[in-house]
């Protein structure tokens, strides 16, 4: 039974840029649905960033109706003021996620890079090269910030086959172990629970 498409946004937090990537996946297959970059101008305030951050993720989620949400959370540099800022960012558009119901993941950049090139210190083109290569895209290189976000939502997508591939695993040795345990006839119960038997 082949199992329904699913589209899985993926989100590359920002205050300047955030990029944003959207796949589909059915069954094995994988493709590209939307990515671009939302940029914050300059001169607006950092508040009203975040209302845009928010106001363009319900956007997405509106209009492609993704069943995963998927963030790649923020690397920890030595500048604190741009840590403390990414950080809210990132907050603003789980916030947005949340509220419509999606389920939310994150993963770290390094994670991100090792699912997708296998080297979790991979070059930013390096992905894209990868991520060209999966998709089965010929389009030029896009901003770096859509392509991260692209890559965020293709990791989410390998993570979500490998468990569900683990689950399915232990679903099956379960109900195999049942079937073995379980009696088939009076002889089993009694070759399975000799001390269940009494002479009368």
């Amino acid at each position: 039974m082949q199992k329904a498409a699913k589209i899985i946004l993926g989100i590359d937090p920002g205050t300047v840029v955030m990029g944003y990537g959207l796949v589909q996946s059915g069954g094995d297959r994988l493709c590209l649905v939307d990515m671009g970059v939302l940029r914050l101008p300059a001169y607006k305030d950092g508040h009203e960033r975040l209302r845009l951050i928010h106001q363009k993720v319900q956007e997405l989620i509106g209009r492609f109706g993704p069943e995963d949400f998927a963030i790649e959370a923020p690397f920890f540099g030595k500048n604190v003021q741009s840590m403390l800022k990414l950080g809210r960012a990132q907050g603003v558009a789980i916030a947005a996620a949340m509220q419509a119901g999606l389920p939310v993941t994150e993963y770290s950049p390094k994670k991100v890079k090792q699912s997708i090139t296998g080297n979790g210190n991979s070059e930013k083109e390096q992905v894209w090269k990868m991520l060209q290569h999966i998709l089965q895209l010929e389009q030029e290189t896009p901003p770096y910030d859509a392509s991260d976000a692209l890559a965020v939502a293709v990791c989410h997508h390998f993570h979500y086959q490998t468990a569900e591939k683990i689950n399915g695993d232990i679903s099956a040795a379960a109900t195999s172990k049942q079937r073995r345990n379980k009696p088939g006839s009076w002889e089993d119960f009694v070759r399975l629970n000799p001390g269940k038997v009494r002479d009368v």
